[in-house]
């Protein structure tokens, strides 16, 4: 019998507010990230996203679109989409998963995301302005490597 692959879907939000800044929540792994997680059985992506956001931040959004779209290639493997948001409920504050939450401008958010894929994922999800179309990128997470890079 064909054994089916198995991966774990996640989703992350890029949250902006009415003044163009963005959400960000510092995790004790990886730093300042966007809000985001694991999609659980059953779960449709947006509810997921909007549940992590939620619990990771506290606060309430509307998911506007697809801005990207990822397979982290390593162990265990990963398909990751994430969404461009927008913030409609709620103040910034850490949860039981998150150290803190808060609201950066663009360029400091920038700055403040050192993980090299959850990096890349907030420039796709900011755009570029010299190519159309939503990235798919296959990556490895230990060390962050590239693979392979479309866009469609």
């Amino acid at each position: 019998m064909e054994a089916f692959p198995a991966h774990i879907v996640g989703v992350m939000g890029v949250v902006s507010n009415s003044d163009g800044e963005l959400l960000l929540v510092r995790t004790p792994r990886r730093g300042w990230e966007p809000p985001g997680g694991q999609v659980e059985q059953g779960e449709t992506l947006i509810a997921a996203l909007c549940r992590e956001v939620r619990e990771e931040s506290g606060c309430e959004v509307e998911v506007l679109k697809l801005v990207g779209m990822y397979s982290n290639t390593g162990d265990p493997p990963k398909i990751l989409l994430t969404f461009l948001c927008r913030h409609v409920g709620g103040e910034p504050c850490g949860g039981d998963e998150c150290l803190e939450a808060r609201w950066f401008a663009v360029p400091e958010a920038l700055e403040a995301v050192a993980n090299p894929a959850q990096a890349a994922k907030l420039r796709d999800a900011l755009g570029h302005p010299h190519v159309e179309g939503t990235p798919y990128r296959a990556y490895n997470n230990r060390p962050y490597v590239v693979e392979h890079e479309w866009w469609v």
